[in-house]
């Protein structure tokens, strides 16, 4: 069976967040929503059947999370990503952010600190600043080529012995990156050195491209799978963020004894009965429809690219290697990021992310979320192509 993206349902009649939130955000209704990371894509319909199917149930109660919904995940991981959990491993969450918020009271006093590699998902340091812990920035290394990595040699000069959790982004939100084997083993070295617990955000470790290959943080050895946290889930791959489900691996026990205390006081309990259906039907028939949507997203990525070749006196975009987020270097343009944002908003007519939202290594970039069909994101190219264009006529003059 083969899937087709080309359009989507309208979403502007529906509580959508990225629909309903333009005024508050841009001041106007007038911008195509590009930002906030769910895709203006269809939900995939084997997902949409589940539910339909136990909807013809007629109490919609409480329920536990199924065993046969974690061993769908569980399969998928181990196929997919090459790493086995165990069902004693998992724990229901209904966002990564709640769980990474549950790891930082759990593994963390107030006071210690906290590692985020920047720029990165704001979120990441709303969470570690919201709980009284201390920010250690450790930022990326970003080189001529628009590629990014790790700085090592930064973290280790700030790393002390109140420094107790490393936040994760693997693959990396905004910058799209997968981290290789060896980039990730390096970290992993430092945090045995050290003592620290690491919180692996993986939810876009589906959204990979090849010759690209996520390498989960917990299966580089024994001794990292006693250290991570894996954070994992159907809300990025399949479009689902509004069924509230993810999930949080933990292979040793005494880390999963630690997040517990904090998962019981704060009572995540087992979520919604639709969403655990639908996260089981995802698991088990979503292949072939993440490979198509996989190829899908990459046309359109492409065809950003190559709109941001044709006016590369104004925009370079950052090279990806999964997520469905572009983060476009917009730096040539020579704006402050008050007025950066501004073009999109008043010239392209687009919202997007700023990215110094992200942190200060962000400023003067911008982040695009491509998860659309192939009918809006040529409304996208069309609006951001238009603007440009106008723009170098302006110089010119």
């Amino acid at each position: 069976m083969s899937y087709n993206f080309e359009t989507s349902a309208c979403r502007k009649d529906t509580n959508a967040e990225k629909y309903t939130l333009r005024e508050e955000l841009f001041g106007t209704e007038d911008v195509a929503p590009v930002w906030v990371a769910d895709m203006d894509i269809d939900t995939p319909d084997f997902v949409l059947e589940s539910v339909a199917k136990r909807l013809k149930h007629p109490i919609i109660g409480y329920e536990e999370m199924p065993d046969s919904a974690y061993l769908s995940q569980i399969e998928w991981m181990k196929k997919e990503h090459g790493i086995s959990f165990e069902i004693e491993d998992m724990f229901y969450s209904h966002s990564v952010v709640a769980s990474m918020s549950a790891a930082i009271e759990a593994f963390s006093d107030v006071g210690d600190k906290v590692i985020v590699q920047t720029p990165v998902y704001p979120p990441f340091f709303h969470s570690v600043m919201s709980s009284e812990r201390k920010l250690l920035k450790n930022s990326l290394k970003l080189d001529k080529s628009g590629k990014y990595s790790f700085d090592i040699e930064d973290l280790k000069s700030k790393i002390d012995s109140n420094t107790k959790l490393l936040l994760l982004c693997s693959p990396h939100n905004p910058v799209g990156r997968v981290w290789r084997r060896e980039e990730l083993e390096e970290i992993l070295e430092v945090c045995l050195e050290h003592n620290i617990v690491v919180f692996a955000d993986e939810i876009h470790s589906d959204l990979v491209y090849a010759p690209n290959k996520h390498i989960p943080f917990a299966s580089l050895s024994d001794k990292a799978r006693d250290i991570t946290l894996t954070a994992i889930g159907v809300g990025k791959t399949f479009n689902m963020a509004g069924f509230a489900i993810s999930s949080v691996a933990i292979t040793n026990e005494n880390l999963r004894d630690r997040f517990k205390k904090v998962y019981d006081r704060i009572h995540f309990a087992q979520g919604a009965t639709l969403s655990h259906v639908a996260f089981e039907s995802a698991y088990t028939y979503g292949k072939e429809w993440l490979e198509d949507l996989k190829i899908h997203l990459y046309k359109n990525f492409t065809m950003l690219e190559e709109l941001c070749e044709k006016y590369l006196q104004f925009i370079k975009i950052t090279p990806i290697e999964a997520t469905y987020l572009a983060w476009l270097d917009c730096r040539a343009m020579g704006l402050k990021d008050r007025a950066l944002r501004e073009f999109f908003i008043k010239e392209a007519k687009l919202g997007l992310n700023a990215g110094i939202s992200f942190g200060r290594e962000g400023s003067g970039f911008m982040r695009l979320n491509f998860a659309v069909s192939s009918a809006k994101m040529s409304e996208v190219i069309q609006r951001l192509d238009t603007a440009l264009e106008k723009r170098k006529n302006h110089e010119q003059i």
